[in-house]
C-alpha cells in the first residue's frame, strides 16, 4: 500500500481520536506557535498545511480574516470541521488537498503553517517547495514536527517504534535535516525551538487502534532495547511492559527569502 494510502486508511479510521489528543490539542509548541504569529500581526489568510484534529487553525481563527484548514483525509475534515464551528468560529473553509500539491495559486499567503504532520509525507522536500510557492515573499512559514536524535543508532531506533505503531509514518527528521532542507529551498530560518514530549504507551498505541498483537511486539522491542536507547529515550516500564518513553518536537520559524 502507497504511503498516501496508508495515511487515507489510517486517519480516515481515528479520525476523532485526533481532535480529543492532548498532546495535538494543547502543548507549548501550539502556545508559542500562536504567540509567534499574534506578534507580527500578520492578519490576510493563513493556511494550515494537514489540520488534522483542526487546533492550529481553530487557535489562529481570531487572529486572520479567513483561515484554510487543508487535510488530505476527508474524515479528518469533517472532524475538524465540527470541532472549529463549535467553538464559534465561522472564517475557516476545510479544502481536502495535498500538502505535496497545494492546490493554491503562487504567493496566495502571508502564512502558513504544519504541526505534528510532515513525518506523513513521502516527499518533504516537495512539500517545503510547495510551502515556499504559494508564500508571498517574504511570509512566514511555521513548522511544528516530532523529531529524531541526531545520533543515528537512535535516529533509527525511534523511526522503527514510530513505523511500528503507525504504518503510515515515513520518517521524522533530524532537527539539522530539516534546517539543511528549508535553507536549500528558499528559506532564511530564524529561530527554533525544542519541547520534550512524553509518550504513554497504551494511549499512544491506543490512538491508532494498534492490533494487540502488533503492540505486544513493538513492547518487547522496547523492552528488548539497548540500556543506552534506554536510558536516553527514559524509556520507563511497569514489570515486563512499556509505561512510558520520551521523545522530542521541533519548532521553526522561517521566511522566504
Amino acid at each position: 500500500m502507497k504511503d498516501k494510502e496508508k495515511v487515507l486508511q489510517q486517519f480516515g479510521r481515528n479520525a476523532a481520536n485526533y481532535v480529543t489528543s492532548t498532546s495535538h490539542a494543547k502543548g507549548d509548541d501550539l502556545h508559542q506557535l500562536v504567540q509567534i504569529i499574534a506578534g507580527r500581526n500578520r492578519g490576510g489568510a493563513v493556511l494550515d498545511v494537514a489540520t488534522g484534529g483542526g487546533h492550529v487553525a481553530n487557535a489562529l481563527a481570531p487572529l486572520f480574516q479567513q483561515v484554510i484548514a487543508l487535510d488530505l483525509t476527508p474524515e479528518m475534515l469533517e472532524k475538524a470541521k465540527g470541532f472549529i464551528e463549535s467553538n464559534g468560529n465561522e472564517n475557516v473553509a476545510f479544502v481536502q488537498g495535498d500538502a505535496e500539491n497545494l492546490p493554491f495559486p503562487d504567493s496566495s499567503f502571508g502564512t502558513v503553517t504544519c504541526r505534528i504532520a510532515a513525518h506523513h509525507f513521502p516527499d518533504v522536500r516537495q512539500f517545503v517547495r510547495e510551502v515556499c510557492r504559494v508564500l508571498q515573499d517574504n511570509g512566514l512559514f511555521i513548522l511544528v514536527d516530532n523529531v529524531a536524535p541526531e545520533i543515528p543508532e537512535f535516529d533509527e531506533f525511534y523511526n522503527v517504534v514510530e513505523k511500528a505503531r503507525d504504518h503510515s509514518h515515513v520518517r521524522a527528521y533530524k532537527k539539522t535535516e530539516w534546517i539543511a532542507m528549508l535553507e536549500e529551498e528558499g528559506f532564511t530560518v530564524e529561530n527554533m525551538a525544542a519541547f520534550k514530549k512524553k509518550f504513554l504507551f497504551d494511549n499512544w498505541c491506543g490512538m491508532m487502534d494498534l492490533h494487540q498483537e502488533e503492540k505486544e511486539q513493538l513492547n518487547a522491542f522496547m523492552m528488548g532495547a539497548a540500556e543506552e536507547l534506554k536510558q536516553y529515550f527514559l524509556i520507563e516500564q511497569h514489570g515486563k511492559q512499556v509505561h512510558s518513553f520520551q521523545g522530542q518536537s521541533m519548532l521553526l520559524t522561517s521566511i522566504k527569502r
